[in-house]
């Protein structure tokens, strides 16, 4: 299927890894043309249509520097893929201080509300636009060990529901993608998710990830996600093909059912 998407210029924040970077290289396998934000932008050096910006997007002036290198570029923004983001481990909410707090927000957050504020104007003046947001399952079903994190994707998803009503007459459309368990770096870095399962029920890391798969989340699909599944998502979202989606979540979470 083409998603006519030759030509396009995408901002992706956090683009540097996991989600973020398969994003980018599936938006610049259709031709679009990236503007990839990051702290270190190392991973995106020598991808073809890439202009990586080294930024840091807890900041607004990291924010403000990603979107002028996209215009000053390329005079136009037709796509914000808000992916930025931290997943930190609590010991529970009051373990969890006021600066981890501020901290997650700004991230996870505040780089969505800045960039997209940022993006907005040009767009309108377009009269066009796509804008993807990176929550979460947890933004629905709270998860005690990531309190901070899963407020904010509760943020998320309620921001662009309010965008897509706000801008649609301006031709501009606001979805979220939601993913459920992906293996991103940061199950596999030492101490990471894997190895956690992997003390937890005394297996090996493939055999605990498969274990948490199908006993314990029992996923329909019988496996955790690959960060390739959620940047599936975000391109045919970013795209015209979704030109009548707008105000959606989409969740790639493999069947995953949690229950309030």
């Amino acid at each position: 299927m083409d998603l006519h998407l030759s030509g396009r210029v995408v901002i992706v924040s956090g683009a540097a890894l996991g989600i973020g970077y398969q994003t980018v290289r599936l938006l610049a396998q259709e031709g679009v043309t990236v503007v990839a934000g990051d702290l270190d932008v190392t991973p995106l050096q020598g991808v073809d249509n890439v202009l990586a910006v080294q930024a840091d997007l807890a900041t607004a002036q990291g924010c403000q520097a990603l979107v002028d290198a996209a215009i000053s570029q390329f005079g136009r923004v037709d796509g914000l893929v808000n992916n930025v983001g931290v997943f930190p481990y609590r010991d529970g909410f009051l373990a969890t201080t006021l600066e981890d707090w501020r901290r997650t927000i700004d991230i996870n957050f505040f780089s969505m509300v800045q960039l997209t504020q940022l993006v907005l104007p040009h767009m309108m003046d377009q009269g066009n636009g796509s804008i993807v947001s990176v929550a979460s399952e947890c933004g629905r079903q709270p998860d005690v060990f990531f309190v901070d994190y899963s407020v904010t994707k509760a943020m998320v998803l309620n921001l662009s529901k309010s965008l897509a009503n706000e801008f649609g007459q301006h031709g501009i459309r606001s979805n979220v993608v939601s993913p459920g368990p992906t293996r991103t770096a940061s199950w596999d870095k030492p101490g990471g998710f894997a190895q956690s399962l992997a003390d937890e029920y005394g297996m090996d890391r493939e055999a605990a990830i498969h274990h948490f798969a199908t006993e314990v989340r029992k996923l329909p699909v019988g496996h955790i996600g690959a960060p390739e599944d959620v940047a599936a998502a975000i391109t045919f979202l970013v795209s015209d093909v979704s030109r009548q989606v707008t105000g959606a979540e989409y969740t790639v979470n493999g069947g995953s059912y949690i229950a309030a």
